[in-house]
């Protein structure tokens, strides 16, 4: 399984914590940036890269880091197959993974310690998609859209 891993600066501590945890795990890691902390950059550049690195690799994952989770959530959404869900908690990751099948787990490093993220990635990773036809068809409507970019 391929993980792709970014954040803005204000992630940028807990991104290199999840990158060494992630490896430790045997994961296949993608440090998708920034590379140096970089005070002031934008939450974009790494919302977009993550995005179209998980749309272009069937199967794999994403994770996003900033500050409050909410930018590189709605970022990554714009694009179409994402399905990216922030989550503070074992119990919101694992509905995410389970009803929704999300693909990027967008992470708060305000609001989650180094812990506490590595339990909710474990899980995110660790769950699978319950295949029911409702969920299927519903997770499939959300690409009805009129443009993508």
């Amino acid at each position: 399984m391929e993980i792709f891993v970014g954040s803005d600066y204000r992630g940028f501590e807990r991104k290199t914590e999840l990158l060494g945890f992630l490896v430790t795990k045997n994961y296949s890691v993608t440090d998708e940036g920034p590379y140096e902390y970089n005070e002031g950059d934008n939450f974009n550049d790494a919302a977009i890269k993550v995005a179209k690195s998980v749309r272009e690799n069937p199967g794999s994952f994403g994770i996003l880091i900033c500050g409050s989770g909410h930018g590189m959530t709605i970022q990554a959404n714009r694009f179409k197959g994402i399905r990216a869900a922030l989550c503070d908690s074992v119990d919101a990751v694992a509905s995410a993974r389970k009803s929704d099948d999300a693909n990027i787990l967008c992470l708060s490093s305000d609001r989650v310690d180094s812990e506490k993220a590595k339990e909710i990635v474990t899980t995110f990773l660790e769950t699978n998609f319950e295949t029911l036809e409702r969920r299927v068809r519903r997770i499939n409507r959300l690409d009805e859209r009129e443009d993508y970019d």
